[in-house]
C-alpha cells in the first residue's frame, strides 16, 4: 500500500490506498487516517482532489462511484445500492445520481447500470427555463467561489471520475450562492452531493435552505446549523449515516413568521449512506405550496403545505452543522435552478411545439440517462392521450466541440428518444420522425453556462 499526502483546505489527509496517484490529491473515500494542519503551504499550492481509482470505478466515462471492498469487508458491509456522477449534454459537466438498483446487481454484487425501467417511480420533471447554473468553471481550484458568500471556509476542488468541479464545505457555517435572488412559485433545484466515505454519525446534517430573506448579505448567517433567527423558510437536511449505520438520514423543518418551527420530521433513507452510496443527486421541486425532494430516484419527502403561498422566496443556502471528525467533508456541485411548471400538453398540442432540457444524455453519447424518465413519461402521456398526433423529434447541442460531431450527435440523440418512447412507453414508431440540428439553432447565446444548458435540448414538433 502506498501513502499519499493530499493537500486540501490547509490539511493533509494521509490515505492508505491502491493504486497510488500524484501528490496534491484528496479522496472523498478517506478511510479516516491522520489529519495534520499545514496552513503555511496554503498559498503555494494548487489542489486537485480525486476519488481513489482503487475504490471507485468509472463506467463508460460516467463517474459511477462504488466502493470496492476486500472479501472480508464485503461479507460484513451492505451491498452497493446506487450510482452517481453522470453528465448531460455534449459537453455538460452535470454528474447526476442514479437510483437504488441493488435488485439489478450482477453476480458479483455490483449494481448494474440503471435503466429507464429502473427509474419507473421517478416522477421528477425539471422546470421549463434554466435560470442559474453553478459548475464552478469560473473559479480556480483551491479558491472559494467568487459568486458565493460564507461565514465559514471552503474551496473548489475536482474529483477524479466525475466531470467538473466541486465546492468542498468547511466546518460549521452557511454557504450562500448570491447570484440566486428570486424563486417563483414553480421551480426546481438540482445539485450533486458527496461526502467522504467514512463519515461520523455525530457530524452535522447538510441542510438546504429555501427562504424569504430581507437582506441576504446580512442575514444569511441566521441559517446556521442550530435554530435561532430562522424564519419564513424551510430546511431540507441530509446525512449519510443513521444511528444504525446502514442507511442515511433526512429531515425537514419549516419556520414561520415568528421563527417558530411549524412542521418538522426526520427519518432514515436508503438512498444516501456511507460507504457505498455517498455520491448522489438531489432534486427539489416546488409547485406553489407543495415540496417534493428526491435523492437519486428515491422520493424522500412529498409535503403539500411546506411553502407559504404569500411569501416571496428569494434565498437559497447550504448550512453545515459541523464535523465531528476533522476528516469528514461535504461536497456540492452542479447546481441547476429552473423555473416554470412544465406545460407539455399545452405547448405540444395547442402551440404545436415543445422543447425540453429535461432529457439527459451521457457525455458525448446518445445514451439516455435514467433520470430523464419523468420527462419522457410526461411526453408519452400526451402522445397516448392524443393518438392522432405525430411528432418530429429534433436534437440540439451547444457550441462546444466540433460542428460536424455535434450535428451527428444531435441526430443520434433524437433517434434514441424515439426508441425510448417506443420501447419503454409503447408509442408507435410510425408516429415519430427524427432530426438533428447540432449547434445550428441555439435557443440562447452560448456564452454562459445557462445559455449552453438551454441549448442542449430536445424539441418535439407536431406534424
Amino acid at each position: 500500500m502506498k501513502k499519499i499526502a493530499n493537500w486540501v483546505t490547509g490539511v493533509v489527509l494521509m490515505l492508505a490506498v491502491t493504486p497510488a496517484v500524484s501528490v496534491a490529491q484528496v479522496r472523498i473515500n478517506d478511510p479516516g487516517r491522520v489529519v495534520e494542519r499545514q496552513a503555511e503551504n496554503r498559498a503555494n499550492r494548487k489542489i486537485d482532489q480525486a476519488v481513489d481509482k482503487g475504490l471507485d470505478s468509472v463506467e463508460e466515462g460516467i463517474g459511477n462511484l462504488f466502493k470496492k471492498k476486500d472479501k472480508k469487508t464485503a461479507e460484513t458491509q451492505p451491498k452497493p445500492s446506487g450510482q452517481a456522477g453522470n453528465a448531460n449534454g455534449n459537453a455538460d459537466n452535470d454528474p447526476a445520481g442514479n437510483g437504488d438498483n441493488a435488485a439489478n446487481a450482477d453476480a458479483d454484487g455490483k449494481p448494474a447500470k440503471p435503466t429507464l425501467k429502473s427509474y419507473s417511480k421517478f416522477d421528477f420533471i425539471p422546470g421549463e427555463k434554466i435560470v442559474a447554473i453553478e459548475d464552478f468553471s469560473q473559479d480556480a481550484v483551491g479558491d472559494f467561489p467568487a459568486r458565493w458568500n460564507t461565514n465559514s471556509s471552503g474551496e473548489v476542488v475536482t474529483i477524479e471520475g466525475t466531470e467538473g468541479k466541486w465546492l468542498m464545505l468547511g466546518p460549521e457555517g452557511v454557504f450562500h450562492p448570491e447570484f440566486i435572488t428570486a424563486l417563483p412559485e414553480n421551480f426546481t433545484l438540482e445539485f450533486n452531493l458527496a461526502t467522504t466515505t467514512e463519515f461520523s454519525f455525530y457530524s452535522g446534517y447538510l441542510r438546504t435552505v429555501i427562504a424569504e430573506v430581507a437582506v441576504p448579505a446580512k442575514e444569511f448567517t441566521n441559517w446556521k446549523g442550530f435554530d435561532g433567527g430562522k424564519k419564513n423558510g424551510l430546511e431540507i437536511a441530509l446525512h449519510p449515516k443513521d444511528a444504525g449505520g446502514s442507511q442515511g438520514l433526512s429531515a425537514f423543518n419549516v419556520f414561520g413568521e415568528d421563527g417558530a418551527s411549524m412542521m418538522k420530521n426526520e427519518k432514515s433513507i436508503p438512498a444516501f449512506h456511507t460507504p457505498d452510496h455517498n455520491v448522489v443527486k438531489v432534486s427539489v421541486w416546488r409547485q406553489k405550496t407543495r415540496l417534493r425532494v428526491y435523492v437519486d430516484d428515491y422520493k424522500v419527502w412529498d409535503l403539500p403545505r411546506a411553502f407559504d403561498a404569500t411569501r416571496k422566496y428569494n434565498f437559497i443556502a447550504f448550512s453545515n452543522q459541523g464535523y465531528h471528525e476533522e476528516a469528514n467533508r461535504y461536497f456540492v456541485s452542479n447546481l441547476r435552478l429552473a423555473v416554470g411548471a412544465p406545460d407539455t400538453r399545452s405547448k405540444l398540442i395547442t402551440e404545436g411545439k415543445f422543447s425540453t432540457t429535461g432529457i439527459h444524455f451521457d457525455v458525448s453519447s446518445a445514451t439516455i440517462k435514467p433520470e430523464s424518465y419523468g420527462t419522457l413519461k410526461e411526453i408519452a402521456a400526451v402522445l397516448t392521450e392524443n393518438a392522432g398526433v405525430s411528432v418530429k423529434i429534433i436534437g440540439h447541442t451547444d457550441s462546444d466541440g466540433d460542428d460536424a460531431a455535434n450535428f451527428a450527435l444531435s441526430k443520434k440523440r433524437s433517434e434514441a428518444v424515439k426508441a425510448a418512447l417506443s420501447a419503454d412507453f409503447g408509442i408507435d414508431g410510425s408516429r415519430m420522425e427524427t432530426d438533428g440540428k447540432g449547434e445550428a439553432e441555439p435557443a440562447a447565446p452560448n456564452t454562459t453556462a445557462e445559455g449552453k444548458a438551454g441549448n442542449r435540448r430536445v424539441e418535439f414538433v407536431k406534424m
